[in-house]
């Protein structure tokens, strides 16, 4: 893959082989968030476990300190008077049948889908086509719930969900490349510690194997294992 001008300068920046700390790294990627707009950043680990495996499957939710940047858009399916209760602590779209109808119709224009359990026998119909998006409701990322109000709340402050890929890898998006230091800093060591938390007991071996972080157009800058256990 051929790089633009922009992107060669940028990676200039950047020790080739070298290993940063958490602090490092995120000043350096911040340097190298250079184009006209508001890059986010994001962090990629590598784990060293088998996601074939049921048993080694890393999946949860964290909540950042200082939010994803992002405007999270909120889809709460309920009926009353749990609408209501979704609609006072912010849900961008709020309903049941006409909103079903629209997912049915391929309407996703949403960030997060939040349900309440008595509705998953009708929410579960739409799993082929909020599945493969990520954004089917699930109890353990607390999308499937009967308090509707926290659950908008969470997410909307900062509340992320993460699972591994069929490479081992986890992606997620922990700030904007206008946020302070210090701030990308903390959502950086929430992040890590979450996934720290969350080894498997059948996971062998070396379980955080790689962590790089980068802004959107950005190169990658990797980040020093030590640090990541420190961050822990």
């Amino acid at each position: 893959m051929k790089h633009g001008k922009r992107y060669r300068e940028v990676v200039k920046k950047i020790e080739p082989q070298k290993a940063y700390a958490i602090e490092e790294a995120v000043d350096l990627v911040k340097k190298t968030a250079s184009v006209k707009f508001v890059e986010s950043v994001d962090i990629a680990v590598r784990l060293g476990v088998d996601p074939r495996k049921a048993d080694q499957m890393v999946r949860g939710t964290v909540s950042l300190p200082n939010g994803t940047g992002k405007e999270v858009r909120v889809l709460v399916l309920a009926k009353p008077p749990k609408d209501e209760e979704a609609k006072a602590a912010g849900a961008d779209h709020v309903g049941l049948e006409e909103y079903i109808e629209k997912i049915k119709g391929g309407w996703t224009d949403v960030d997060v889908v939040i349900a309440t359990p008595d509705l998953m026998s009708e929410v579960g119909k739409l799993g082929k086509i909020l599945g493969p998006r990520g954004l089917m409701p699930n109890p353990k990322s607390g999308t499937v719930t009967n308090d509707i109000g926290a659950a908008v709340k969470e997410v909307k402050a900062g509340k992320i969900e993460f699972r591994v890929d069929k490479a081992g890898v986890v992606h997620a998006t922990v700030g904007k490349s206008n946020f302070e230091n210090q701030q990308l800093v903390e959502n950086i060591k929430a992040f890590l510690s979450t996934i720290q938390r969350l080894k498997p007991p059948s996971a062998k071996g070396q379980y955080i194997k790689s962590v790089h972080l980068s802004s959107t157009m950005g190169p990658g800058v990797s980040i020093d294992r030590t640090t990541v256990s420190a961050a822990a």
